[in-house]
Formats: structure tokens, sequence, C-alpha cells
């Protein structure tokens, strides 16, 4: 999430690189580095992935109301009905 977040973040930014140490480099086109702000970049990191945790849960209770709705005989929504892979 790191990397989405910076390049969220820059939009000079074509290039993370992480290194094994932890070290991040934020690159432009050119190669050049970027300053980055760490403090924003992980609060935009945080808010990335709670956003995906949110859409992963989401997911989930449509497939369980889809489920239930399949077990109990009543009809489904188009976006329950989208979840049923055949």
């Amino acid at each position: 999430m790191i990397d989405d977040a910076i390049l969220e973040l820059y939009s000079n930014v074509k290039q993370v690189i992480i290194a094994e140490d932890g070290n991040i480099k934020a690159l432009d086109i050119d190669g050049n580095e970027v300053s980055i702000d760490m403090d924003a970049v992980n609060e935009k990191a945080t808010e990335l992935q709670t956003a995906k945790d949110n859409e992963v849960q989401a997911n989930k209770d449509l497939k369980d109301s889809a489920r239930q709705k399949l077990m109990d005989g009543e009809p489904l929504t188009e976006d329950e009905a989208k979840t049923i892979v055949l």
C-alpha cells in the first residue's frame, strides 16, 4: 500500500523502489529522486488499506446475503446475483 499511496499523493512520481532494509525511493520520469512526506504517505496508505478492507467486507456481506436468500427461496438483487459463480 505504501507504493500506491506515494503514487496517489505525488503525480510526478513514476516509480517507487522499496529496498530490503525498508528505505523508500520515489523517482520521477527522468529517474530523479522526489522528496516525499512519509507521515502523509503512511496516512494515505492507512486510508487506502481501510477502503480495500471495507470493499472486501462489503463483497463478503453481499455473498452471504445472496447465499441466505437462495437457501430461503427469496429473490436476489442484481448485485447479489452478480456474486454467484457458475
